[in-house]
């Protein structure tokens, strides 16, 4: 199934954190683990409309690695896994 956003948001794909312990050796379970806040963007919509109708430009792209806020998005299940649908104003930054 392929997942096409509208407007200004964008689909991305959390990266999950391979780090399951501590520095001092304890071992983290999955329901302590905290949700990763980077991610890979896999799909982009057209951008918003302004004021006049016309499109504004989106600011990251397909294959991006972004930073996006906590609690943003919503999450979306399927057959290739897990990802989050987000506004582009819950995008923070994108790592380089």
């Amino acid at each position: 199934m392929k997942l096409q956003p509208l407007g200004d948001r964008v689909v991305v794909t959390p990266t999950e954190d391979a780090e399951s312990r501590t520095p001092s050796g304890l071992v983290i379970p999955d329901t302590a683990k905290e949700k990763p806040q980077v991610g890979e963007v896999i799909a982009v919509g057209p951008g918003a409309r302004d004021d006049d109708g016309e499109r504004i430009a989106m600011d990251v792209s397909v294959g991006d690695k972004v930073l996006y806020s906590k609690f943003a998005g919503t999450e979306v299940k399927l057959d290739s896994g897990e990802h989050l649908v987000l506004s582009e104003r819950d995008i923070l930054a994108i790592v380089n």
